[in-house]
């Protein structure tokens, strides 16, 4: 009659069941956080602020017989801030003000917080030296005059940061490129140019 051996019961090592446990309150811990977050999230709705030129006018715009031109523009320019429960950053804001591809000047701000629900307007006076044109560029310019219809380019970024709740410190870069459009006595039309799409 063969004989039967009987083997040791092994026990787990006590180190095991405490990595298991671990394990098991870090996976917990994780799947609580991410139904809190997407809670506060649907209830936050927190929303991307945003930059917007609101008024824009052609001062002067000058191109003589050198190929010399001359701009001065006014432009007004808004950093918007729709979160009700969240105040906003604004920094690294730089955007260049051109004339097809030439750059008549640059806008800077420093940084700058905007609070819950509301937004902060900067004025900037645009105001270029005398810029020799190419003969391309030159004969848009003339052309633009005979045409009394000019557009400057408008293009540049920004970031921008905020707090929403516990969902921690949200940040965003924001980008501008459009056109302004301006008639001769300096009213500009068809103004829309903001880092929020249409």
């Amino acid at each position: 009659m063969p004989k039967s051996k009987l083997f040791p019961r092994k026990h787990t090592n006590p180190f095991t069941w405490c990595g298991a446990i671990i394990c098991a309150i870090i996976a917990i811990a994780v799947i609580i956080t991410g139904i809190v977050v997407f809670v506060g999230y649907l209830v936050i709705r927190p929303k991307v602020p945003f930059i917007s030129v609101t008024y824009a006018h052609l001062d002067r715009f000058d191109y003589d017989q050198a190929s010399l031109l001359t701009t001065q523009v006014t432009i007004v320019v808004k950093f918007e801030n729709d979160n009700a429960r969240a105040h906003a950053s604004f920094y690294d804001a730089s955007f260049i003000a051109g004339f097809h591809g030439v750059e008549i000047a640059e806008l800077v701000a420093d940084p700058f917080d905007v609070g819950k629900n509301s937004s902060v307007e900067l004025n900037y006076l645009v105001e270029s030296t005398p810029i020799p044109l190419g003969p391309e560029v030159g004969d848009i310019a003339d052309m633009s005059i005979k045409e009394n219809y000019v557009t400057l380019d408008l293009k540049g970024t920004a970031r921008t940061r905020w707090r929403v709740w516990i969902l921690g410190s949200v940040k965003f870069w924001l980008h501008m490129n459009c056109g302004l459009h301006f008639f001769m006595n300096g009213s500009s039309t068809d103004l829309y140019c903001s880092t929020r799409s249409k």
